[in-house]
Order: structure tokens, then sequence, then C-alpha cells
């Protein structure tokens, strides 16, 4: 029986640091804002780190690290870069048992160009993660695990919807983070498979892209469903979370983030940790900013993960607000 099992993405993150990576303004840029290098040139790179990402062993390191029994799910190539993911779970005390490895298939890589301010673009090449299927998920018996913590499934929403049913059957919480992919499929998609999620995670702009609405008050009405928790990002502006009709907001600390990569999931499956070690909102919540902000100042999704459970005194400095 594990305590908790992660499901989605598994990657290899190289991460590139460099002053000479500017930022520019142009109104043909989407964003508004480029991430540019002088054409032709060699760029001297002042930092490479070499680490491992994805939903799914974000999650499973957070979880690990702080001492619950964890398991993956994922698919890797049999490639040099898949060894390298297991390799990296295992040092976290992941077990790897579920982890399937394809065949001649590539696993998932993101290069990331990294500004001394902490800003960056991704270059990503989703591999194998992106066609996940059902033989990917181990359909054991209902006792295997108490809790699932699903991610992006490469946008596949008819298997994170059959997930979460056999979940479900099963009687296993589930907490679920989904992709931009999954949230494509729109509103409608959702409604069903809400009274099923114990814990649904989310940035304020996929929570926008989903509901349609501007402001998280209207965001929680169409998401909730009795008993069941909400959780809204919002960056350094903290996070919102609600429950049958009760809204908080927590604040950061301000610590200064070298890179945000990561965050997401460290903020989710921190809450995640401390709502099963107290089913306690408040802690949960200072667990989960805590997570982040200690991730947020290393290069890379783990590097920076707690180790250990927060004292009281650290977990105070994160302002709880009743809205």
């Amino acid at each position: 029986m594990f305590d908790i099992i992660t499901i989605g993405g598994a990657t290899r993150d190289v991460f590139l640091v460099s002053d000479k990576f500017l930022s520019i303004r142009s109104k043909k840029i989407p964003s508004g804002v480029g991430e540019c290098v002088a054409l032709g040139s060699k760029i001297e790179v002042d930092q490479l780190v070499l680490t491992t990402g994805g939903g799914a062993t974000n999650a499973a390191a957070t979880f690990a690290s702080l001492g619950f029994h964890t398991a993956t799910m994922t698919r890797i190539g049999d490639d040099s870069t898949g060894k390298d993911v297991i390799d990296d779970l295992s040092a976290f005390g992941v077990s790897t048992h579920f982890v399937r490895m394809i065949k001649g298939g590539q696993t998932g890589y993101s290069v990331l160009l990294t500004m001394r301010d902490g800003e960056r673009t991704i270059l990503t090449f989703r591999g194998v993660s992106s066609q996940f299927e059902q033989k990917d998920i181990h359909w054991g018996g209902c006792e295997q695990t108490k809790w699932i913590y699903l991610t992006s499934l490469g946008g596949n929403l008819a298997l994170s919807k059959k997930v979460i049913e056999n979940a479900r059957r099963c009687n296993i919480k589930v907490a679920w983070n989904p992709g931009k992919g999954e949230l494509k499929s729109g509103m409608k998609s959702f409604l069903a498979l809400l009274p099923m999620i114990d814990i649904l995670t989310m940035n304020l702009e996929e929570a926008k892209l989903l509901t349609g609405k501007k402001h998280v008050t209207g965001i929680f009405k169409m998401l909730q469903s009795d008993g069941k928790i909400r959780l809204i990002t919002d960056g350094t502006n903290g996070s919102h979370v609600w429950r049958d009709g009760w809204m908080a907001h927590a604040g950061t600390t301000g610590v200064k983030a070298v890179s945000r990569t990561g965050a997401g999931d460290a903020f989710g499956s921190g809450f995640v940790a401390g709502f099963i070690k107290r089913e306690d909102i408040r802690y949960a919540l200072a667990i989960g900013t805590l997570n982040a902000e200690s991730v947020v100042q290393q290069f890379g999704p783990k590097l920076g993960i707690l180790k250990k459970w927060p004292g009281t005194l650290t977990t105070k400095k994160i302002k709880i607000q009743t809205l």
C-alpha cells in the first residue's frame, strides 16, 4: 500500500543560465516580451544545471522527501535520458515500479534559457510522455494506494477521466493538477468530474481559461463541489483556497526567486502533503507556500524541495487571511 501515487509526465531538464540572454519588447511577440540572443553568435553560459522535471516526478519528490511511501506512473524512453529520470526518482526514495519504458521511444526533454533575474524561455520536447495510453496506468487492486496525485496526461482528458472514476470506485482520494491540454476541453467536460476531485489545483491563468471568469470568487463558484477543496495560485501574489463557501488567501514571504520553474508543482504537492498529514487547510497552505518558495530559490524543480516538515515558527510566517 502506497500513501500516494503520482501520475503524469517526466522530462530531463537542462538549465542554461547567462547574462547574455536579454529581454526585448516587441508587438510581434505574443506575450509582448521576447528573450533574445545575438544571431550567429557563440554565447558563453555562466551556469549549467542538469535535473529532471515533469509534474509527476516533481510531485513525487516532494511526497517522498516528506516521508510518504510514494510511487509514480509515467512514460519514458529506453534512452540515457530515461535512465536519468529513473535514477533521480530512486535517489528521492520514489518507487519506479510503475514507470513504463517505451522501447525505441524518446524521453521528454526541456532546455531552459534562463536570464539572471530568473525569467526564462523553455524549449520543450514532450517525447513519449505526450502519448499516454490506458496500458501506461497500472490498474491494480484498490488496496494499492490511499491517494492519487494526477497531473497532465498530455492533454488526454478521456484517460484522466478513467483514472478519476477508477479511484472513486476504489475510494481513493484524488488531487488533480490538469494541464492546459486537458483544460482546453472546456468547462462542460469538467462538470461531471468535479464531485470526484478532492483537491483541484491550477494557476489563475489556467482557471480563467477553463471557466471564462476573471475573478477568483466567480471561478471558485463554478468549480465548487460539496466538501471538496479548490486551489488557485497566483505567483508572488500568493494563493487562494475554497471549500464549501469558505475562502482564504495565503501570502508569501517575498523571497527572491532565481527560477520559478516547478513552483506550481511544489505548491500543489506541498499543499496535498500538508493536508494528508493534518487535514488542516491552513497548515496545508503554509506547507505548499514554503515548499514553492524553497524551490524557486534553486535552479530546477527538485533541488529546493523541503526535506523535513517546517516547525511552527516557520509556518506562521505564511499569513493566511479569511476572505
